[in-house]
């Protein structure tokens, strides 16, 4: 009788290599749409302006709002909004307007504003989200991006983030 040598590539050895390295990959995708799912925003890097200060944030907890002031009444919807977070009202034409008593405006020069829309992007306005302080000037993403059908209604909408 022959004796028949193990073959050093066997089948199982074969399917339990490619089934870890499926695991591996699997992981890594994972991991990565998780980390990629929402977004930062540093504030040190990306100047906004409110009026001709600087915006520093204070609050641990912003509501972004990304809007065009050429839709009739839009910032002045956005200054009577009464809300439990402070709101950041980012013009996507970057007029100045007042801050009022929960609602801060911002503008920035056109490579912040260009790089704003490509890292959470923003396709239509006006678009809403949360922001929550992670470090000093460090804020991470904290909800889904929804584009605001009506801004009558955004503190309705805000619930539904």
């Amino acid at each position: 009788m022959a004796d028949r040598g193990k073959s050093l590539f066997s089948l199982s050895t074969l399917l339990a290599s490619f089934f870890g390295a499926a695991m591996i990959a699997a992981a890594f995708a994972y991991f990565n749409y998780k980390f990629s799912e929402y977004k930062f925003i540093d504030f040190k890097e990306w100047v906004f302006y409110e009026k001709k200060d600087i915006f520093t944030p204070t609050a641990d907890k912003y509501v972004v709002v990304f809007y065009s002031s050429k839709v009739n009444n839009t910032a002045e919807l956005l200054a009577n909004i009464d809300l439990n977070h402070p709101v950041i009202a980012i013009d996507y034409y970057n007029e100045v307007y007042e801050k009022s008593k929960n609602t801060t405006f911002l503008r920035s020069g056109t490579k912040t504003s260009l790089s704003f829309i490509q890292r959470f992007n923003i396709y239509e306005v006006p678009s809403i989200f949360f922001i929550k302080k992670t470090k000093e000037s460090l804020y991470k993403q904290d909800s889904m991006i929804r584009k605001l059908d009506n801004l009558n209604e955004l503190a309705s909408q805000i619930e539904a983030l």
